[in-house]
């Protein structure tokens, strides 16, 4: 897919790899590039900067996602390409309460579906749409110190691959987008910690790997090669795997 002539929503779009995607949407000529953002002042600076437009909005609520598709495709037309890529990152383990889990739930997976829920049937109407949807590594494999980052990016990637599966035939595409450490906002302070430990990538470094993916309506995006590596490792050998895993944990938590 050429995003050129085409109007594009990004997701978490005031910051880190959502910041990095609309500028360089609009600078391979996208016809309007929507940055949407639950931070409305930053939404506003990124669209200022690319000649977008900026909508406030809180991804965790159905209605403000269906809002959003509604008011885009009345005021600027179909919608081509839906980046859900807002995240955010809750650390813990068995005892993260409830409430932790309720808006990682919401933001990380159910922002994916509602996107999917008001757009499928629209984009299948009329022959086709496309959906980049923001995971992680830890989708693939695990978030050591955070349990509910491993269960909803797992579950993001397992969504993306449902509505490729069950909507290709349709029209719809989808890519997924899964690193490890970026320098955003998420891993301010840091390198990264265990997902740091390839190296960490620049937003617009990843923004480049998947305007190419893009290109060539790959699936997955790894802009960390390695991940692929691992990935076919615990494939491979389950139980070798997650005893690398525990190894791995025991040099970046301390023991209880």
């Amino acid at each position: 897919m050429k995003v050129a002539d085409k109007i594009v929503v990004v997701t978490g779009g005031g910051s880190g790899i959502g910041k990095s995607l609309a500028e360089r949407f609009a600078k391979d000529g996208a016809k309007k590039v929507i940055v949407a953002d639950l931070n409305g002042e930053a939404a506003q600076a990124v669209a200022k900067s690319i000649d977008g437009h900026a909508v406030q909005i809180d991804v965790s609520k159905e209605s403000e996602i269906q809002q959003l598709i509604d008011n885009v495709e009345n005021d600027f037309g179909p919608i081509d390409l839906f980046c859900s890529n807002a995240g955010i990152l809750r650390r813990g383990g068995l005892e993260t309460p409830d409430k932790d889990w309720d808006i990682m739930m919401k933001v990380n997976v159910w922002s994916h579906l509602y996107a999917a829920r008001h757009l499928v049937p629209k984009m299948a109407k009329r022959g086709g749409g496309y959906f980049l949807n923001t995971a992680s590594a830890a989708g693939l494999l695990t978030q050591i110190g955070s349990v509910t980052y491993s269960v909803t990016k797992h579950a993001a990637v397992s969504l993306a691959e449902w509505i490729a599966i069950t909507y290709g035939h349709q029209g719809i595409k989808v890519s997924v987008i899964c690193p490890q450490a970026v320098r955003t906002g998420m891993t301010a302070g840091g390198q990264g910690g265990v997902a740091g430990i390839d190296g960490m990538l620049e937003p617009d470094f990843v923004a480049d790997v998947v305007t190419e993916a893009l290109d060539e309506e790959r699936f997955m995006i790894l802009p960390h090669k390695e991940v692929a590596k691992y990935f076919q490792n615990k494939a491979n050998d389950y139980d070798r795997w997650l005893n690398g895993m525990r190894r791995l944990q025991d040099r970046f938590l301390p023991k209880s």
